[in-house]
């Protein structure tokens, strides 16, 4: 489908300056082909690891014999990310180029080339909950809502109406790529239902979170709401709200470096027979993420998320783990100003392997984080565009369906997966990319692939 036949947004929250300006300048740069010099030569714009936009799948076997792959962008008729104009709210007031410069992600040279691109990109105004952030992020907070929690979802209502109408736009997708935020309680009278939930939010109630507020305000202006980071912004009101209305919803928490890692490895362990029994994961980072981190409510969030990736490769083997039985696991991270937004990531997997003996693999990672999660984005955007269009039909039922709001087929991007009550959440990696590429083979007409030959 031609991409001026279905314009999308991009829109991130609050703080803007690290996955913000990096995908924002990412696409900029391969929008209007910029290159620049490195100490290696000269550096050409792309999107590595995007699975939409850089990965291949296996389409079958030629005459020949040879195997045949293709991009899977190929498959369907998907948007075109630089198409996507993109927009945001932030507690801070820098634009762009000067949050891009404050990330530190990109080259000097090619800051110069973007900064004109990108000083005219300002973030909206927004809400500002210190209670569910780190103390350590006030600092930035210079470009924030007054007003009620009402207020806040009636101004990100209107900003997301004014950009759609000043873009032309038939569908904006809204997702959170900011500070982690401490899980929010849930209760009964707060938000165990949709009705209660806006009864909170009408009310002011302290217990509703900014991630909450962004998310109630896009379901309600019909918008899909991708939670990229591990906060529990999906309580269950608001997954009854985004049933109620049809829309869209996928979480939780951006899945690039290290927890990637770990649902290959654990599940090749157990699936090779080989029982893990203990997991120990060390990180230390200097961007924004690891300042918030610091605070011991936010990093519980993120302790969640990264640790809960083993549970359904475990519990597929009965031969290994007795009922209940689980590895002993521990996620640590510390703030280095230092490294910047160079992730440092050190794991040790322990097993238990024949007549007693013990296998240990060690491993340890250097990545720059927001260059890692910032293509996320750009497959959460457009898979989660192409999902609204996908309509199916079985032989069971009378009229053609759109997906379940809850968006299970985003796992593959996702650490700690959001699916529809009673359905099992699949951690193993290869098993959420098969599920995306065999959706997309069937709208095609191909059979699931298998190797059976």
């Amino acid at each position: 489908m031609p991409a001026a036949a279905s314009r999308t947004t991009l829109t991130d929250n609050e703080p803007i300056s690290a996955a913000g300006s990096t995908i924002a300048g990412a696409l900029l740069a391969n929008k209007h082909g910029l290159s620049w010099e490195t100490k290696k030569g000269t550096q050409t714009p792309n999107l590595f690891g995007s699975i939409t936009q850089s990965s291949t799948v296996w389409l079958g076997t030629g005459d020949d014999g040879e195997e045949v792959y293709v991009p899977l962008k190929s498959l369907m008729p998907m948007l075109d990310p630089l198409d996507m104009p993109v927009s945001g709210w932030d507690i801070s007031g820098l634009n762009l180029a000067q949050a891009m410069r404050r990330a530190q992600v990109y080259e000097p040279a090619l800051q110069e080339k973007l900064a004109p691109y990108m000083r005219d990109l300002k973030p909206l105004a927004s809400p500002y909950y210190p209670a569910f952030i780190a103390a350590n992020q006030a600092d930035r907070a210079d470009n924030v809502l007054s007003g009620t929690k009402q207020q806040h979802v009636d101004a990100i209502r209107k900003d997301i109406r004014d950009f759609k109408t000043k873009n032309d736009l038939d569908k904006v997708i809204v997702l959170w790529t900011a500070n982690t935020e401490r899980m929010s309680d849930v209760r009964a009278g707060l938000n165990t239902t949709a009705e209660e939930l806006l009864a909170s939010i009408e009310g002011n109630e302290a217990e509703v979170s900014a991630s909450v507020v962004f998310a109630v305000a896009s379901v309600l202006e019909g918008c899909p709401y991708i939670n990229g980071s591990p906060q529990n912004t999906f309580v269950p009101g608001m997954v009854e709200l985004a049933i109620k209305h049809n829309v869209l919803i996928a979480g939780d928490d951006f899945k690039s470096g290290q927890t990637k890692m770990k649902s290959v490895i654990v599940d090749f362990l157990v699936q090779s027979g080989i029982k893990p029994v203990s997991i120990a994961s060390y990180n230390h980072l200097g961007n924004n993420d690891g300042k918030n981190l610091q605070s011991a409510a936010q990093f519980r969030s993120k302790e969640i998320s990264k640790s809960n990736v083993v549970d359904d490769m475990v519990g597929s083997n009965p031969l290994l783990y007795d009922e209940g039985e689980h590895p002993d696991h521990t996620v640590v991270i510390k703030y280095m100003p230092w490294v910047g937004d160079s992730k440092r990531a050190m794991d040790e997997y322990t097993s238990e392997i024949m007549m007693g003996g013990v296998n240990t693999i060690t491993m340890s990672n250097v990545c720059e984080d927001s260059l890692l999660a910032s293509p996320l984005i750009v497959d959460l955007v457009v898979i989660a565009e192409l999902c609204q269009r996908i309509t199916y039909k079985t032989d069971e039922m009378e009229d053609f369906s759109g997906f379940h709001p809850v968006l299970s087929l985003l796992s593959f991007l996702l650490k700690a997966p959001l699916v529809p009550s009673g359905t099992p959440v699949i951690n193993a990696l290869m098993r959420q990319k098969a599920m995306i590429e065999n959706i997309f083979r069937a709208c095609a007409g191909l059979a699931p692939a298998n190797n059976m030959r």
